[in-house]
């Protein structure tokens, strides 16, 4: 990954900071994108202790306000010159029956979870092609191929994700960008830390590998989809869940 510059949404903490640092140690330049300021500087500054010397900027941004992911994508190219690597991992996660769940959180998990996605590959689309070159890896969940319930939003966002790489994998092969997937299964984060006793047990129950998974666990996956390691993979959806889906 030297030399190469990688966006990574949602950067804040959780999955997004373990990808980002998994990133700069593998020698890319990070752009951090998320709300929090003083979350960025910690996962920047994580960053810079995985390997001194790299570059790396943060970028405040609302990733589902499509105007100001495409400013910040502009401010990248302004500091970089070039985006190789465009990591969507940004998301929030609703539940809730669908007799009871509220247009409104429908709407903010559509906009959080898959338009964030489209509006930055839209946005890396163009420097992309022009260096014919790229990779863009999503980051959905285990749920958006089994589904789950009680999750049927969240699903159905996660769902649209493996769609979107399927389609821009083929939409933008011919230029040398490649788009990926990854789903995580059960990954202790903050999202997660209020999932209720009896599903965890479910899960643990299930899981072959018999624990539930790191962020670090799911880092070096995505870090692989970006790299040319994996030059000749596209459309594709890693499973990294321990084993629970088989």
């Amino acid at each position: 990954m030297t030399g190469k510059v990688a966006v990574v949404t949602g950067a804040s903490r959780g999955i997004g900071r373990a990808i980002a640092v998994d990133l700069a140690r593998a020698g890319a330049d990070l752009a951090l994108f998320g709300r929090d300021t003083l979350a960025l500087g910690e996962t920047k500054a994580a960053c810079l202790a995985a390997r001194e010397g790299a570059r790396v900027t943060m970028h405040v941004a609302d990733v589902s306000d499509e105007e100001a992911v495409s400013a910040a994508i502009a401010e990248v190219l302004a500091e970089s010159g070039r985006v190789d690597v465009a990591v969507a991992n940004a998301g929030q996660a609703k539940d809730g029956l669908i007799l009871r769940f509220k247009s409104a959180d429908l709407d903010r998990l559509i906009d959080v979870n898959l338009k964030s996605a489209f509006y930055l590959s839209a946005a890396v689309a163009k420097p992309m092609m022009k260096q014919r070159s790229g990779s863009i890896v999503f980051v959905s969940s285990i749920v958006g191929l089994a589904g789950n319930p009680g999750q049927s939003a969240y699903a159905a966002t996660k769902a649209g994700l493996l769609g979107l790489a399927k389609s821009l994998a083929k939409e933008l092969g011919s230029r040398n960008i490649r788009v990926n997937a990854v789903a995580p299964g059960l990954i202790e984060t903050a999202m997660t830390s209020e999932m209720p006793g009896a599903a965890r047990e479910h899960y643990l129950n299930t899981i072959a590998l018999g624990r539930a998974g790191t962020p670090e666990d799911v880092a070096p996956v995505v870090t692989f989809l970006a790299s040319d390691a994996a030059r000749y993979v596209t459309g594709q959806t890693l499973v990294v869940d321990g084993g629970f889906l088989m």
